[in-house]
């Protein structure tokens, strides 16, 4: 099971332990962190949800950018909470429209995210989420494409952190707040 970070708050414990560890998906060796048991726990999935807006509400935060797909789920509602649009991030050829394309690493391989031309304009306050950060390839490119479109990212909310591939270095000065820490 994942390890808090804050162990303070006990919603916290409730949400590592609702977070089911798979072997080997997508491909061996990795043990991927499931959040959808998360989902299954009203309780939990809000108490994960009001954690992000209680940190995020009132920091002129402009806009919410999710990372496609499991950072559509937490959001739009945490963007909705404190007053900011939501913006997808998507994988190639799932907008329809002009797009600005970034291309990344994974662990396991190579990926691109896309965003809307005019979607965020420059100067906005930007918070991207998504549900885990591992390598930190998919958030970098998600900070690449915002930054390029003239955006500051204020932040980057996960949920799981797997601190031993050490994401957390490669997003240099753009802080990241993360609920539960993997093993």
């Amino acid at each position: 099971m994942a390890a808090p970070i804050e162990e303070k708050d006990p919603r916290i414990e409730g949400i590592a332990s609702s977070i089911r560890v798979v072997p080997h998906i997508p491909k061996g060796g990795i043990m991927f962190q499931d959040i959808t048991t998360l989902l299954l726990d009203p309780k939990v999935f809000r108490d994960t949800v009001d954690l992000f807006i209680e940190r995020y509400r009132g920091k002129d935060i402009s806009a919410v950018a999710g990372i496609e797909a499991r950072g559509f789920i937490f959001g739009p509602p945490i963007a909705l909470a404190i007053g900011a649009k939501f913006i997808p991030l998507r994988k190639p050829r799932k907008l329809p429209g002009e797009v600005i394309s970034e291309e990344y690493v994974l662990e396991y391989g190579r990926d691109c995210l896309e965003m809307h031309i005019g979607a965020v304009q420059p100067g906005e306050h930007v918070l991207v989420v998504d549900d885990l950060i591992a390598t930190g390839g998919t958030i970098c490119a998600a900070i690449s494409l915002l930054e390029r479109a003239g955006a500051e990212v204020v932040e980057c909310a996960c949920v799981v952190e797997l601190p031993g591939l050490k994401g957390r270095e490669r997003l240099k000065d753009t802080p990241l707040y993360v609920l539960v820490e993997s093993p």
